[in-house]
């Protein structure tokens, strides 16, 4: 199963904002849809990514005092990102090592979608096999 790709994961359609968009607006997205991230992308280029752990971590309680601020002041730049056809062991490998829950997912250089770390243990979770004892 770790071998298998991140296409097979499903990867999302990601929720995706300019670096002008407020973080008011970013946050009312993240809520009414249940989402942990919304990717930043300006000229079809992925500058950043911005998630719940970032709210909780760069926003804070200072909600008031920034929501009229651009989101590309608390995005995470640069995000790391996984191409569509790379093996689930890789992207997961990714997440560990740099501490991330979610990760754009990309071909070419292109956004296609996002995956989660819930993602890939769904998918394992259906594809173990149970092992009696």
């Amino acid at each position: 199963e770790l071998h298998d790709r991140v296409v097979q994961l499903l990867p999302r359609k990601p929720i995706i904002v300019e670096p002008s968009t407020t973080v008011g607006e970013v946050l009312e997205r993240l809520v009414e849809r249940s989402i942990g991230c919304v990717l930043v992308v300006e000229d079809e280029r992925l500058v950043g990514i911005f998630t719940e752990r970032d709210a909780v971590v760069r926003v804070g309680v200072a909600i008031d005092d920034v929501r009229d601020h651009a989101i590309s002041e608390f995005m995470t730049s640069s995000p790391e990102t996984v191409e569509i056809d790379a093996q689930i062991a890789y992207a997961l490998q990714r997440m560990d090592v740099g501490g991330y829950r979610h990760l754009a997912v990309t071909s070419q250089g292109r956004v296609l979608g996002v995956i989660s770390i819930r993602d890939i243990l769904k998918y394992l979770a259906r594809h173990l096999e149970v092992v009696e004892y």
